[in-house]
């Protein structure tokens, strides 16, 4: 074995590789320079790769790339001795350049098909992205019901607002009809002996004068009492057949008068609205209502516009009334149509205003309620919207012969409480 070995250096005996290309420049140098090339490239790529590894430490199967970095290292050294058997017969040493660059190559040949399934099993960028794209797709459809899932919470505690205001309302207007009601039988009791008292008093009597205040006093009273009672729904109306276009034109002048010279007052009534079964007093009353809060909301000035819209399906009509002044907070906005609840200083307000057009509007079969701008938080101004049922077509009449009717006899006139 060892006279193997120590003839395997010998090189004695041996010619270098020049002699077989009978030393001729052009060879030797192609030889050289080629080899050297490549011996370059081989042992540029093991850095690359040793560099590569060494940044990236996630890459699976890392000491893969080392054993190719060991395997292309050996292969450029056999490049080498390929340069320096040109001139010195050193075959041994080539040899044994080879014989490890075979070893090196024969366990990386075998470790990269050991690991081909498991390389296969891998993602590929391809994969990845789709991946990455589903995962995107579920994260929007996540963020969209989540999206989703609070605009219903914040619909659903907006309607569990509105519903217990409505019962709040509903409750108050419960007590305040009760409360109204009997108050206003006392008060006619009072109203009728004062004027009994005053009818047995001489005419030179001092005591007119005060029995006179407390009239006054008994009548504002009663005022506010029917204000309640409107608000409660219990007031006493008289509908009729109203055309709400024509009522509000021919009540504008009178309103041009109240609101003063510094408001502005525009009509915007649509055409070929349907009548409505309204008590016209009292929807007049209404407007004037809301026109005098929305003149107190503008004191320097502004627009007043009283405006009609049909509803949908042909099912009424909506009055608006919109100033231009600051608006309303939604705290304010969300008790404004409570009874005696307003925002005036002391003396300038019952706050019997906006509750008396709510109870109107729903003893008349409709609806009262704020309403504002399409922008998101838009509170600029403040828009009062009444809307009323259209009026129901009259029943056909029978043909034939009517029977008369007798004339009911008369009765007189006497003044009662209003009837609970």
């Amino acid at each position: 074995m060892l006279d193997i070995l120590r003839r395997l250096w010998e090189v004695e005996n041996l010619s270098p590789h020049g002699i077989c290309l009978l030393w001729r420049p052009e060879l030797i140098w192609t030889h050289v320079v080629s080899d050297s090339l490549i011996a370059f490239a081989y042992f540029s790529i093991p850095v690359g790769l040793a560099y590569f590894v060494s940044r990236r430490r996630d890459v699976v199967f890392g000491w893969m790339f080392w054993s190719f970095a060991v395997f292309i290292t050996a292969c450029g050294a056999t490049h080498l001795m390929a340069i320096w058997t040109l001139w010195v017969p050193d075959y041994g040493l080539e040899a044994a350049v080879k014989l490890l660059t075979g070893v090196a190559s024969i366990g990386t040949s075998v470790a990269l098909w050991i690991l081909m399934p498991k390389a296969l099993s891998l993602p590929s960028p391809t994969q990845l992205r789709q991946a990455n794209e589903a995962l995107e797709a579920r994260i929007r459809e996540r963020d969209e019901a989540l999206a989703a899932l609070k605009a219903a919470n914040a619909e659903r505690e907006r309607a569990e607002e509105a519903l217990r205001q409505s019962q709040k309302i509903e409750a108050i207007g419960q007590l305040t009809g009760g409360v109204a009601h009997d108050f206003n039988n006392l008060l006619n009791v009072v109203l009728l002996n004062l004027d009994r008292v005053e009818r047995g008093l001489p005419e030179d009597s001092p005591l007119r004068t005060r029995l006179r205040d407390a009239v006054k006093g008994a009548e504002r009273a009663a005022t506010m009492t029917h204000k309640l009672l409107a608000f409660a729904r219990r007031q006493p109306l008289s509908p009729v057949s109203t055309d709400v276009n024509a009522q509000i034109a021919s009540f504008a002048e009178f309103l041009r008068g109240t609101i003063g010279s510094r408001i502005r007052l525009e009509t915007d009534l649509a055409p070929n609205l349907p009548r409505v079964n309204v008590d016209p007093n009292q929807l007049e009353n209404a407007i004037l209502n809301l026109a005098v809060n929305a003149r107190d909301a503008m004191p320097e000035g502004g627009t007043l516009t009283l405006a009609t819209r049909p509803l949908p399906g042909a099912e009424g009509l909506a009055v608006e009334v919109s100033d231009t002044g600051g608006g309303m907070a939604p705290e304010v906005e969300a008790r404004a149509f409570e009874p005696f609840f307003t925002t005036k200083p002391l003396g300038q307000g019952t706050g019997l205003g906006l509750s008396q057009v709510f109870g109107f509007a729903q003893q008349s079969g409709g609806s009262a309620a704020f309403v504002h701008g399409e922008a998101p938080g838009e509170r600029l101004g403040t828009t009062v919207r009444l809307t009323f049922p259209a009026q129901a077509p009259a029943a056909p009449r029978p043909a034939g012969r009517l029977a008369p009717v007798a004339a009911p006899a008369a009765r007189p006139v006497l003044p009662v409480a209003v009837a609970g």
